[in-house]
């Protein structure tokens, strides 16, 4: 009896089965590698976070095709192009109002909006980083004074006051409502808000934080605080207002104003009380903006 074997469709995978020709490397499928992994070695000049932000973004293409997740893979072979639209490449933006400048610092008065500092490798909008080195921050949303070094020596010599809690800030705020008491100090610890990392929120497992209040104004509706804060927490005084049931007006993270509101952030740095190098004592101020005054009439 004679047995025979199936006959293969291609007759190329017959002659390997039957031992007359052994698969090389050059049978087997090319290598894919993630996309972002291909665009660091095209494109050095950015770092890998910066290229996944540009891939989201929709600004590379594949072959001639958008692609916009990091981990879609290619062959080496891919044609890889890179294109950022002007619109997203760096902004430019005016110097804002001078309240002071000398040879080793530079007191601005930070119009609502502008960033303190640039969110990740690229960002295309401007920053306080674009006019001198940044001492200490002011949150996007919050106007006011805020003072910048022209050099290192002088960025470690201000920093190392906020640090000490040798310098002295005074803000305005308009909230909603108005607090039990005319005026207190908030002793309240404050830690992040695990189930919301990017915020933070009153713990006494926290950080001490501490803030003065005294209300100036009010009507109706809302009232306008003075506040001292005595340490330096991130969102502190967002924060503390909250707990207090008289969030600040146009606070889209704290308080009511939903996320698509266009009304700003009713906060404003008024006054900061630092040493300059030239160890002189200074008080630098800034007036609150006019929409203070109109929410108030």
């Amino acid at each position: 009896m004679i047995i025979t074997g199936k006959k293969f469709s291609k007759p190329e995978m017959s002659r390997v089965i039957n031992g007359d020709r052994v698969l090389d490397s050059d049978d087997e499928k090319p290598e894919k590698f993630r996309l972002d992994l291909l665009l660091v070695e095209k494109y050095p000049e950015y770092n890998r976070s910066t290229l996944q932000t540009f891939i989201e973004q929709g600004f590379v293409k594949v072959d001639g095709k958008i692609v916009k997740k990091s981990n879609s893979k290619f062959e080496k072979s891919a044609e890889l192009l890179l294109e950022i639209p002007d619109e997203f490449k760096k902004k430019t933006v005016s110097r804002p109002p001078v309240i002071f400048e000398d040879e080793n610092v530079l007191v601005l008065d930070k119009p609502a909006g502008l960033l303190s500092m640039a969110k990740g490798e690229f960002c295309p909008e401007p920053t306080l980083e674009d006019f001198g080195l940044l001492v200490h921050r002011l949150d996007r949303d919050t106007s006011g004074v805020v003072i910048l070094a022209k050099n290192p020596e002088t960025q470690k010599y201000l920093r190392k006051q906020f640090q000490d809690r040798k310098t002295h800030k005074t803000y305005y705020a308009i909230v909603e409502g108005a607090p039990k008491l005319d005026e207190a100090l908030v002793d309240l610890p404050i830690a992040r808000n695990l189930n919301r990392p990017t915020t933070f929120k009153v713990d006494p497992n926290g950080k001490e934080a501490k803030t003065f209040y005294k209300v100036l104004k009010q009507n109706e509706k809302y009232s306008l605080l003075e506040l001292k804060p005595v340490t330096g927490r991130t969102h502190q005084l967002r924060v503390h207002l909250k707990h207090l049931g008289v969030p600040i007006l146009g606070d889209r993270v704290y308080g009511t104003a939903k996320p698509d509101s266009k009304i700003r952030l009713f906060l404003h740095a008024h006054s900061l009380e630092i040493t300059i190098p030239t160890s002189e004592r200074r008080v630098f101020v800034s007036k609150p903006p006019k929409e203070f005054e109109d929410v108030l009439r």
